[in-house]
């Protein structure tokens, strides 16, 4: 099995190309279950969970091609039968597998899919799916660890109102109200520029839908569809796990092909930790801060913190003055780096959902284990500070998320590598 290996305390220098978000990537790739028109998807991110996905669609009957040198995913329809089931072996390990649903019901009037998978950072039940899918006229049922769902007349538009904000809920009933009769009135949604960037990308597509500022969404279905090629955002966790790699170690470090006003919470957070930045239209440069200072922050929906840059943020809390918190609100079990990083020499306490970190604490290399995608990444943070060698076990859950991590680091001088 593959393992990371960092030695620590070396500056970083240079400039890092942040790559297409994977959080935006995958439900476009579900959507494009709806249309029998040529889509070409443009800065996908060459991670495990995309090709997962590619592989997903290539099993139901889509015609992919995934051409790795341009970043592109041109997407064909089916010249086959098309199968409306997504099995447990394509799933089990990627959460996102679920949004097929919502596209196989609309297009097909019926699905089973795996209950999925992906990272054990909590329950993150489904619940809210199939309340907005029962909303919309499916009928529903779960068996052998499937989700079995048909609408024998099709769906139909229907006020739906989220008893909580759920990312992947808004997105699966945004997809399947685009082929629903009449008009869906979607309350409560999560508002993640990724979600943005799907209503842009479906609108391309010829969809009637929009959005207002109070959490609104509202979809006009339709019958057909326009040929589409789209550019995939930015990836905002990955932009935000360098950004905190560079207050902790750079002495000047640039990111590019980003937008700032998408991360203005935790630009705000970085600022009011000391971290010095200069802030440009399309490029963020990261230099030498010398005293970090203590925060309280708590992980909220967007445009608040985010959940994913929760642990990623706890080791720059390691190194300010004081005792900084977080709340996290998010999910349930998303501290488990926690006692990996108390290896390392961390001063961290846990108590019900909040974690306090006292600094500055010295750390020291030592072998660690990787319990989910962005626990795994804050233990590469961590080795990058550390004494001496860290090494990262359980590798795999970062090749989910983040596109040549080790290269890109090695640019900007880290001593990185992997065996």
């Amino acid at each position: 099995m593959e393992k990371l290996k960092v030695k620590g305390k070396k500056s970083l220098s240079g400039s890092i190309s942040i790559s297409g978000s994977k959080n935006a990537s995958l439900p476009l790739l579900a959507a494009a279950i709806l249309s029998d028109k040529k889509i070409v998807l443009k800065n996908i991110p060459l991670v495990k969970d995309i090709f997962t996905m590619v592989e997903l669609l290539n099993y139901i009957g889509l015609k992919i091609d995934l051409n790795k040198k341009k970043k592109t995913i041109t997407i064909l329809h089916y010249n086959k039968k098309i199968s409306t089931v997504a099995p447990y072996k394509l799933v089990k390990t990627m959460r996102a597998g679920i949004l097929v649903l919502g596209a196989l019901l609309g297009k097909y009037k019926k699905a089973k899919v795996s209950l999925p998978g992906g990272c054990a950072i909590g329950g993150r039940p489904v619940d809210l799916h199939l309340f907005a899918l029962k909303k919309l006229g499916a009928t529903i049922k779960i068996k052998n660890g499937y989700i079995l769902a048909n609408t024998e007349k099709g769906l139909r538009g229907n006020l739906i109102k989220f008893p909580s904000i759920s990312v992947g809920a808004t997105e699966n009933a945004i997809i399947a109200s685009v082929l629903a009769e009449g008009k869906t009135i979607l309350k409560n949604c999560a508002m993640e520029p990724e979600i943005q960037d799907l209503i842009l990308f479906l609108k391309k597509l010829g969809c009637s839908i929009s959005s207002d500022k109070k959490r609104n969404i509202f979809v006009n279905g339709i019958k057909s569809f326009l040929p589409v090629t789209h550019k995939v955002i930015f990836d905002r966790i990955e932009l935000g796990t360098y950004l905190i790699a560079a207050a902790l170690a750079g002495k000047k470090v640039s990111f590019l092909n980003i937008s700032p006003k998408i991360i203005s919470s935790e630009l705000k957070v970085l600022k009011k930790m000391g971290v010095k930045m200069e802030i440009k239209s399309n490029k963020i440069t990261v230099f030498k801060s010398q005293k970090l200072k203590r925060i309280n922050i708590k992980t909220e929906p967007y445009p608040g913190f985010p959940t994913d840059l929760q642990a990623q943020i706890m080791i720059l809390m390691t190194q300010a003055n004081g005792k900084s918190k977080i709340k996290e609100s998010i999910f349930e079990n998303r501290f488990m780096h926690v006692p990996e990083l108390k290896r390392m020499g961390a001063k961290i306490k846990i108590k019900d959902n909040t974690a306090k970190i006292y600094g500055p604490s010295k750390l020291s290399g030592a072998e660690v284990m990787a319990t989910d995608l962005r626990a795994s990444v804050c233990l590469v943070l961590a080795g990058l500070i550390a004494q001496k060698e860290t090494t990262i076990n359980r590798i795999y859950h970062l090749d989910r998320g983040y596109e040549k991590l080790e290269i890109k680091l090695k640019k900007c001088k880290a001593i990185i590598r992997r065996i």
